[in-house]
């Protein structure tokens, strides 16, 4: 769903979320997260890494950048694409 379009009282499923599709709502539900309410409060790098153990591979680094987005999202900041943490990703983590 395009972060302009985003209602926020209309999420009910993780593909409600801004920059999430039907790949990444597979990702958060490996991880047991099943609702967009979920990521509340949660650690995108935490998140980031279980999901690289879980999976068996390494994610592409823009994967975090979308798990900072929604969990930024869920904590009350407005919808942004995900490319807009890129270069916050990388100053903090580097390629991971």
């Amino acid at each position: 769903m395009s972060p302009t379009k985003v209602r926020r009282d209309r999420l009910r499923r993780l593909s409600d979320l801004p920059n999430v599709g039907p790949a990444m709502s597979s990702d958060f539900e490996l991880l047991g997260i099943r609702t967009p309410q979920q990521l509340r409060g949660k650690d995108p790098l935490a998140l980031y890494r279980s999901l690289c153990r879980m999976s068996g591979v390494r994610q592409d680094p823009c994967v975090l950048d979308i798990i900072i987005s929604v969990t930024r999202f869920m904590d009350g900041e407005a919808p942004r694409p995900w490319w807009a943490y890129t270069a916050e990703r990388k100053r903090r983590f580097g390629d991971i």
